[in-house]
């Protein structure tokens, strides 16, 4: 799936976001508002990844839905 998709849809995929990475909060998905580098970077703040590994968990996460 493509970033794009994501971004357009982000109210019917921000549930799979928050099943997937359950410590963002619902007001990280409003700050986030389907912006990959701001889940991105929502991840390292919450889970203490680094960049590369955020960017790594992200394209994972892609692949599934």
């Amino acid at each position: 799936m493509d970033w794009d998709r994501i971004s357009g849809g982000w109210k019917e995929f921000r549930g799979k976001v928050q099943e997937k990475w359950g410590d963002l909060t619902n007001d990280d998905l409003d700050k986030i508002e389907g912006k990959r580098e701001q889940l991105e970077g929502r991840l390292q703040q919450r889970y203490g990844y680094a960049k590369d590994k955020a960017r790594d968990e992200v394209d994972s996460w892609l692949k599934q839905v």
